[in-house]
């Protein structure tokens, strides 16, 4: 696969030439690994209208949706490399990569919700997290909502009690693995675009996911149960490959960061507006049965998953997670 990706990028290389051919357009190759009719696809064809407007066509922006071009673990090399200029990955993509620190937004119950993770990502602990990215060779450009997670299974999940045995569906990330092994469950990772046949064909019980990503990826037509928990979130970090970005005249990488500005807004009110849309189709298909919990419950499973920040401390780092609880008016659970 790496050569595959490494070809590409020696390919991109020609195509993008030297400045001498600055009067062709600057392809802006976006790829990721969801929908399109998702709030990061339509964010990202949002940018890709701005920002091809706002440079008077001097900026063509390719979009790339549901992993057509590559799949979760590929991608970020591919942008290293230069095949890709753009992605939006999760957060929890950049564990792996050694930027251990963006696992903190994988935490359970850190974020209570939307107005206090605003606080976070639009703060200067959300800047400073984005400069982590630039010894990765990429820049930070925005943080992206998908919402929050659910949790889904064949069998229903009440209590904490009720996951033990199961085996679920995770992205790659300590803090997801340690959050379902401190459940009794397993936890595998596996491509986002996988998990539909996995859980037809039973080789994982669950996942966990937005509502608008269940819905787009059929999941709940192969998932009887799901419950309402938000105990964790969703997000992305638009990222550009550093070398690309910081190689544009600065007229252009300006309006490119007007258009991802503007991008990010409509695609964080998309969201919200998306996650409950899509609550509510999958409620209508009869397919899955919704469960709410009590007070009581929440707080059974929000107490069961406590042991996952002492667990996961030293590698996301203790003053990283006291300074988000802070920040988010959580008190510290040590």
């Amino acid at each position: 696969m790496r050569n595959l990706i490494l070809a590409a990028a020696s390919v991109a290389a020609l195509v993008l030439g030297g400045p001498a051919e600055a009067q062709s357009p600057i392809v802006i190759k976006f790829s990721h690994v969801v929908a399109a009719d998702t709030p990061k696809g339509k964010a990202a064809e949002k940018f890709k209208e701005l920002a091809e407007k706002y440079t008077n066509g001097k900026v063509k922006v390719e979009v790339y949706p549901n992993s057509t071009l590559y799949k979760d673990k590929e991608e970020l090399e591919a942008l290293q490399l230069g095949a890709v200029q753009m992605l939006a990955p999760s957060n929890s993509k950049f564990g792996p990569i050694g930027i251990k620190e963006f696992e903190v937004f994988d935490l359970p119950y850190i974020l209570p919700d939307l107005k206090t993770l605003r606080k976070v990502t639009d703060g200067p602990l959300g800047a400073r997290l984005l400069t982590l990215l630039d010894k990765k060779g990429m820049t930070g450009l925005a943080y992206w909502d998908n919402g929050f997670k659910e949790m889904s299974a064949n069998k229903k999940l009440i209590a904490p009690a009720d996951y033990k045995g199961l085996k679920f569906r995770i992205q790659s990330s300590k803090v997801l693995e340690a959050q379902f092994r401190t459940l009794g469950a397993i936890p595998q990772v596996m491509a986002f675009s996988d998990v539909y046949q996995a859980l037809q064909t039973g080789v994982v019980d669950g996942q966990e996911n937005t509502w608008s990503n269940m819905y787009t990826q059929k999941m709940h037509e192969v998932q009887k149960y799901a419950t309402i928990t938000n105990h964790g979130y969703i997000g992305y970090v638009v990222v550009v490959n550093k070398k690309f970005w910081d190689g544009l005249p600065g007229d252009i990488r300006e309006e490119c960061t007007k258009a991802m500005k503007e991008a990010t807004e409509f695609g964080n009110s998309q969201s919200a507006k998306e996650n409950e849309e899509a609550l509510e189709e999958i409620k209508k298909s009869g397919k899955t049965e919704i469960i709410t919990l009590t007070p009581e419950q929440n707080e059974a499973m929000r107490q069961a998953l406590m042991p996952v920040y002492k667990e996961v401390a030293n590698r996301v780092g203790q003053p990283l997670i006291d300074e988000f609880m802070k920040e988010t008016g959580r008190s510290a659970m040590h």
